[in-house]
């Protein structure tokens, strides 16, 4: 039976009011060629879910510090996202000034917050003042990315455990005609290998206001970056440089976060990959700084609907559905009960690159801010410094140890 004029018309009035009705709220999140994949396989659930709401993806952040910069001139300006992803290191100052929401109201009104998956570990990494102010989406530590082939080819069979023995290996592969042995990411976001070698000498950088740099854990990190980056010849790569290099298979071993696996494997060429443990100085480190970022409500809107859809959002995401597809396109843990020990109980026995983090979480320890408004400057300041070591302008580390900690010392709130 054909419709009629008036059923066709009561069909597309309901059409114009349910896309009247349609929610819409704006995301952004930093590193788009890590989480692009994670969420376009993400969509499809969210979206059968919640047909009502329409997610807007902003321009992807550079960084995290990108991330952090963006967001407080976005304050500034009024055209805050409804939801941002930050790194868990950048969340405490967004919280200070007021940006971030609190989300014991939505948290309030869960039935079952703790059985999703939603355990007190994880709100903790985004826990200020005793409110929750962000749920972490994913955590990642640093580990090593070995070329098995060329390793081989230089009679290498087993992996480094410590960084004497990676400068032994760079001068093996260099001896087999390896132009570039070794990238080691001093670069990568907020200083996060910094506090890795800091860290495995059970030292924070930050203590009780004060940046630890002059401590002789910061000067022997220094001086083993130096020997890493001098002994081995290491280039001064950026990482979309250094990814492409390491996929060509022109780099031996590369050393960065676990988040980039599932970039790294997408990119491989035909050579044999494995993940190792992040080694240590002379011993196995007795720490690691958790990196990886929390979803957190900058919604400047009133209406209740929008707010209900960007924690619909921020939910899901975070969830163990959510979640669990940052490990499989990732290299990222998800710190969802839920989606570790259901949805991917079988999936790091699956996938040993994978696991090779897993097996560090007993080493995790907290990715420090630097206290005051000054937090990226003292970010950038040091990032300087190292780069200087990368390129041989500042050889001496003891007096480049004192320029950092008088640089750093002027932008603390205590001096």
């Amino acid at each position: 039976m054909k419709p009629t004029a008036t059923a066709l018309a009561l069909a597309l009035s309901a059409s114009a009011v349910f896309a009247q009705d349609k929610v819409t709220i704006e995301f952004a999140y930093p590193y788009s060629h890590l989480f692009d994949v994670t969420y376009q396989a993400m969509m499809p659930a969210f979206e059968a879910a919640h047909p009502d709401i329409e997610v807007k993806f902003r321009a992807t952040y550079e960084s995290y510090e990108d991330g952090t910069n963006t967001i407080l001139r976005e304050a500034v300006s009024g055209n805050l996202p409804d939801v941002t992803m930050q790194g868990l290191n950048r969340q405490q100052i967004l919280v200070e000034k007021g940006i971030a929401r609190s989300l014991a109201p939505f948290i309030a009104k869960e039935a079952d917050f703790e059985t999703e998956g939603y355990h007190q570990a994880m709100l903790s990494l985004s826990t200020f003042d005793d409110a929750v102010f962000g749920l972490p989406f994913s955590v990642s530590l640093p580990v090593g990315y070995y070329n098995m082939d060329i390793l081989k080819a230089g009679g290498i069979e087993s992996l480094p455990t410590t960084w004497d023995e990676v400068i032994a290996a760079c001068e093996t592969m260099k001896a087999n005609g390896v132009q570039n042995p070794v990238f080691w990411g001093w670069n990568i976001t907020g200083n996060w290998f910094m506090q890795a070698l800091m860290w495995s000498q059970d030292k924070a950088i930050v203590e009780n206001g004060h940046v630890t740099l002059d401590s002789p854990e910061a000067l022997a990190a220094l001086e083993q970056m130096q020997a890493i980056f001098t002994k081995c010849d290491m280039q001064n790569l950026d990482w979309k440089a250094a990814l492409a290099s390491f996929s060509a298979g022109e780099i031996g071993m590369m050393f960065w976060s676990t988040s980039a696996l599932g970039a790294v494997e997408r990119s491989q060429g035909d050579f044999d990959l494995v993940t190792g443990p992040f080694p240590g100085m002379d011993e196995t480190p007795r720490g690691l700084p958790a990196g990886g970022n929390a979803a957190m409500l900058t919604s400047t809107s009133e209406d209740p609907r929008v707010q209900e859809a960007a924690w619909a959002w921020l939910k899901f995401i975070t969830s163990g559905e959510g979640a669990a597809e940052v490990a499989k396109t990732t290299g990222y843990m998800p710190p969802n009960k839920a989606a570790n020990e259901i949805i991917l109980a079988d999936f790091y026995q699956q996938n040993p690159n994978k696991q090779t983090a897993v097996d560090q979480l007993p080493l995790l320890r907290d990715w420090l801010a630097y206290p005051g408004d000054n937090g990226l400057a003292i970010t950038q300041v040091i990032y300087d410094g190292i780069e200087r070591i990368v390129t041989g302008e500042a050889a001496d580390m003891k007096a480049l140890q004192e320029e950092l900690v008088e640089e750093v010392a002027d932008l603390l709130p205590n001096g």
